[in-house]
C-alpha cells in the first residue's frame, strides 16, 4: 500500500459571527454591524502555516471576498488556493436548484475577482451534504468546478456507501467532478471527523492524534483536514445569543486551538488542494482588469463611514437618545449600527445620535469616547452614578435640541432602520411613536417563553389600568414629540420608568401611535433588568396610576375615547399627501390611541 506524500488541508475564512451555531441570532443583512476580527485571525492563519510550510485551500464567502478584496489577495499571493464557499452562510437545504446555482456563481464571481485565480474548487458554507443533496454535485459538475469538498461522513451519514469516505469521482451526464471528503474515523464509538476544527478543538487531544494517525497507516488517500480561522482568536468578542451549548461549542479550548493545529500541522505534510491534485493556477481574466481598481492588502475593512454626509437642506433634524450601561462588548457594534441607521435616514431627516453613559462601571465610557467623541452627529453625555435607563432616556430627551427626539436601546434588539417608518408617523396630535412587537402584525425571534409570557401578562394588567389599549407598554423603542415629554417627571427612573411615561401621557390623554415590530433577544451581554423586583414594581406603578386616574376630576368613557380615535385617524386622512403616505408605508396596520 503506497501513501501520499503529502495530506490536504482546508482552511474556512470566515468570522465569529458567521458560523452556523448563531445563525438564528445574526441576520446576514446585519453582518456589517458587528466588529470584524477577519484581519486578525486570517494573520495569525498565515503565520502558523508559514511557520510550519504548509499550503492550503481557503474556501472563501462571496461576501467575504466584497468586503474584504486585499484580505483575500494577501492569501493567494502567500501562494495558498482560493476557492469559493457559497456567497452567504447558507445550508444547501435552504435552498431550491436555481437558488443554489445563482448563490454558487455570484460567490465565484466575487471571490475571482478578489484573488485574482480561477477558482476550481468548492465547499458548502453551512453544514455538510447528505445523501439527499447530491443534486448539488451535479450542479457544481455543470458550472465547471474541478472538485468539491462537502461531504463528511459523520455518524451514520453515507454509512452504506463506503466510498465517499475517501476522493471519488461524481458523474453527472458527460460531466465529472472530484469529490475530496473530510477523513473521519471511529472515535469513541461514533464516527466524526479525525483533523476537523470543532472536533480537534473539543476532544482529548490524544483521541484525534490517534484516529488521525490510525487514518494515515490504513488509508493510501490524504488526510483531508480543515478548521476555521475564528478558532485561532480566543480574544473575539463574546455572543451570548443561543443556550449554553452553543457558547461551549462555539469557545471552548479556543485558547488550544494554535497549539494543537500546530502539533497536526508538525506530523504530517500538507499543501492544498490544487497542489495535491497538480492544477495549474489560472488567472483570472476579470480580476486582471480589475486589479488597478483592487485594495491592497490592509484595505480591507468594512464601509467605513467618515460621518462627513452630504446632509440635505431643509430636513427635519432628530435626535435619536442611546442609553448605555455597562456595555464595553457591544460599543463597536454599536457605532457600525449607528453608522448605518445614520446613512439610511441621511437623505429624509438631519440625525444626531446622543449616547448616554448611564453611570457604567466598566470600560463603556472610554470606549465610547474613542468610537463617538471626535464625530461629528454624535454627542455623549454622562451620568455619575447609575440612576437607570428610563432616568437616561429623560436626560437624553432634556438634552436634545430638536423637537422630534427617539431612543432606542444600546443592544438594538429592535432593528433602528425602522426608525425611517417610524419618525413620520409623529404626525400633528401625535406626541409618541411607540415599536409594539406584541402587536398582531409585529413579532418575538428567539426571546425564552417565560420572558415572553410576563410580558405579554404586564400588558394586560396595564390595558386594565388605562385608557391607552396597547399591546406593548415597555418598550423603549420610540419616538417622542419633545415639547409634551421633556417636563414629565417619573417616580421611577429604571424599567418602570418606561412603562410610566406612557402612564403619564394617557392620564393627560395624549395621543400614542403603536407600530408593529420585532424584537430579537441581546446579541452581547447580559439583560441589567432584576426580573422579579420588576414585576412587583409593575404591579405597584398600576396601583399609583389607578389611584391617580380617580383623583382625575374626568374620566372619559370609552365612547369618546373610540371617537377621539376616530377622529384623529380622519385627520390624518384629511393631511398632507406626504403624510398620508408615510402612515401607508409602514409594513403593517398602525394602531393609533388617544
Amino acid at each position: 500500500m503506497t501513501h501520499p506524500t503529502s495530506h490536504i488541508l482546508t482552511v474556512n475564512l470566515e468570522d465569529y459571527f458567521h458560523v452556523d451555531a448563531f445563525n438564528r441570532f445574526v441576520q446576514q443583512n446585519r453582518w456589517q454591524r458587528f466588529e470584524s476580527r477577519l484581519d486578525v485571525t486570517t494573520q495569525k492563519t498565515l503565520e502558523l502555516l508559514a511557520q510550519h510550510r504548509a499550503t492550503a485551500t481557503f474556501f472563501v464567502l462571496g461576501w467575504v471576498a466584497e468586503q474584504f478584496p486585499g484580505l483575500v489577495r494577501q492569501i493567494a499571493d502567500a501562494g495558498h488556493e482560493i476557492a469559493v464557499r457559497g456567497y452567504y452562510h447558507r445550508s444547501v437545504r435552504e435552498m431550491t436548484h436555481e437558488e443554489f446555482r445563482s448563490d454558487t456563481l455570484r460567490a465565484r464571481d466575487a471571490v475571482e475577482r478578489a484573488g485574482g485565480q480561477q477558482v476550481r474548487g468548492y465547499r458548502v458554507a453551512d453544514g455538510w451534504f447528505g445523501p439527499s443533496d447530491l443534486w448539488a454535485l451535479d450542479i457544481l459538475a455543470e458550472l465547471g468546478f474541478t472538485y468539491d469538498s462537502s461531504i463528511a461522513p459523520i455518524g451514520s451519514n453515507f454509512g452504506d456507501d463506503p466510498r465517499r469516505r475517501t476522493p471519488h469521482a461524481h458523474q453527472f451526464k458527460n460531466q465529472q467532478i472530484l469529490e475530496l471528503p473530510i477523513s473521519t474515523g471511529n472515535i469513541l464509538g461514533f464516527r466524526m471527523p479525525v483533523a476537523g476544527g470543532n472536533y480537534l478543538r473539543q476532544l482529548p487531544q490524544f483521541l484525534t492524534r490517534r484516529a488521525a494517525a490510525k487514518w494515515v497507516k490504513r488509508f493510501p488517500s490524504p488526510l483531508v483536514a480543515y478548521f476555521q480561522t475564528w478558532e485561532l482568536d480566543p480574544e473575539q468578542p463574546r455572543l451570548t445569543a443561543g443556550g449554553r451549548m452553543t457558547r461551549i461549542r462555539h469557545y471552548r479550548n479556543l485558547e488550544k486551538m494554535p497549539n494543537r493545529l500546530g502539533e497536526l500541522l508538525s506530523t504530517y505534510t500538507f499543501a492544498s488542494c490544487r497542489e495535491y491534485l497538480k492544477l495549474e493556477t489560472i488567472a483570472c481574466q476579470s480580476a486582471i482588469q480589475d486589479e488597478a481598481q483592487t485594495p491592497a492588502p490592509g484595505g480591507h475593512q468594512l464601509t467605513p463611514v467618515n460621518g462627513n454626509i452630504a446632509y440635505k437642506p431643509n430636513r427635519p433634524a432628530v435626535t435619536v437618545v442611546v442609553p448605555c450601561y455597562n456595555e464595553e462588548l457591544l460599543v463597536p457594534h454599536l457605532k457600525n449600527t449607528l453608522d448605518e441607521v445614520r446613512t439610511a435616514l441621511a437623505d429624509r431627516y438631519d440625525t444626531t445620535f446622543l449616547l448616554v453613559d448611564d453611570g457604567s462601571s466598566d470600560r463603556t465610557w472610554a470606549k465610547m469616547q474613542t468610537a463617538f467623541g471626535n464625530r461629528p452627529g454624535y454627542q455623549l453625555a454622562r451620568h455619575d452614578a447609575n440612576q437607570g435607563i428610563a432616568a437616561a432616556v429623560m436626560t437624553g430627551i432634556k438634552l436634545a435640541n430638536t423637537e422630534i427626539v427617539c431612543s432606542m436601546d444600546s443592544d438594538c434588539s429592535y432593528d433602528p432602520l425602522k426608525l425611517a417608518e417610524m419618525i413620520p408617523l409623529l404626525v400633528p396630535g401625535v406626541d409618541l411613536v411607540t415599536a409594539s412587537p406584541y402587536h398582531p402584525a409585529g413579532a418575538v425571534k428567539n426571546v425564552p417563553g417565560w420572558r415572553l409570557l410576563l410580558s405579554k401578562g404586564c400588558a394586560w394588567m396595564y390595558r386594565r389600568v388605562m385608557k391607552t389599549q396597547l399591546y406593548t407598554f415597555t418598550s423603549c423603542f420610540r419616538v417622542y414629540r419633545r415639547s409634551t415629554v421633556a417636563s414629565i417627571q417619573l417616580k421611577h427612573n429604571r424599567y418602570l420608568g418606561i412603562a410610566e411615561l406612557v402612564g403619564r401621557l394617557d392620564l393627560a390623554n395624549k395621543t400614542i401611535v403603536e407600530f408593529p415590530a420585532i424584537l430579537e433577544c441581546r446579541t452581547f451581554g447580559r439583560s441589567k433588568m432584576k426580573t422579579v423586583r420588576t414585576v412587583i414594581g409593575h404591579v405597584g406603578l398600576m396601583a399609583r396610576l389607578r389611584w391617580d386616574r380617580f383623583r382625575q376630576r374626568k374620566n372619559p368613557d370609552r365612547d369618546s375615547i373610540i371617537r377621539s380615535q376616530v377622529s384623529l385617524v380622519s385627520q390624518l386622512a384629511a393631511g398632507s399627501n406626504d403624510t398620508l403616505i408615510c402612515v401607508h408605508q409602514t409594513p403593517a396596520p398602525v394602531q393609533t390611541h388617544r
